[in-house]
């Protein structure tokens, strides 16, 4: 089955529509689909659900679909360093779910493995915490979270062969494999592909099978927050 394509946009093609669920990978600035989200700004599809750790910043990442108001609701643990996501959100525009971080890497990873729910405590006694079935295990009150499965995950990995099979870099491995997996279907882009069995089974951080179709890309690479000390006088 043909996996590699030629653009974002190709990629992408018969797999968006209105109103849909998307699961995003990315850590801060690390891991974002850049390019993937550039085509679906490109595309207009609108009123989108949209999982991921934190909505990117202002002019990049998911900010970019934000300013273009295609997003209806964000399912996120940070949301600073976005003045378009905070006035959004502030002015009822923006729907929001916040999830702490871990609750979210793992209600992606148990969508992809077939696990509809399950109990944390995590959240307990906080706003988390509202409106979900609470049980007790030896004493303990725990939280019921479900599952993320998504009509489209979005990813980014550093590497890649023809088959899928995926190598990612240092924090860009926090979200993007259980984004990948909490998928119906994943498009994934990359820095590279390399022929099929160049990569060492031993180093796969996320099985071909979980991905659908592939991208290869020019990509940002930004940094965060720049801290620098004053050059020390002569």
């Amino acid at each position: 089955m043909k996996k590699v394509y030629g653009s974002a946009s190709e990629a992408l093609d018969g797999l968006l529509f209105d109103g849909m669920l998307i699961s995003a990978g990315g850590f801060g600035l690390c891991g974002i689909p850049e390019l993937l989200i550039a085509a679906i700004r490109e595309a207009g599809t609108k009123n989108l659900t949209v999982a991921s750790n934190n909505a990117g910043v202002d002019g990049f990442g998911l900010g970019v679909l934000l300013e273009s108001r295609q997003v209806k609701k964000m399912i996120s643990s940070y949301v600073g360093e976005n003045a378009e996501f905070m006035r959004q959100y502030l002015s009822g525009e923006l729907e929001l779910e916040f999830n702490p971080q871990g609750t979210l890497a793992e209600r992606m990873r148990a969508g992809g493995s077939g696990i509809p729910g399950f109990y944390t405590k995590t959240g307990v006694g906080t706003q988390i915490a509202e409106g979900k079935e609470h049980k007790e295990f030896d004493g303990e009150t725990y939280i019921l979270e479900r599952g993320i499965v998504a009509d489209l995950a979005i990813v980014k990995a550093w590497k890649a062969d023809e088959t899928g099979n995926c190598v990612f870099r240092k924090t860009a491995r926090n979200f993007n494999p259980p984004a990948a997996m909490s998928g119906k279907v994943c498009v994934m882009e990359v820095e590279e592909i390399v022929p099929a069995g160049t990569l060492d089974p031993d180093n796969i951080h996320l099985p071909g099978i979980y991905v659908h179709r592939l991208i290869q890309g020019e990509h940002e690479k930004r940094i965060e927050k720049v801290t620098t000390r004053e050059k020390e006088k002569a």
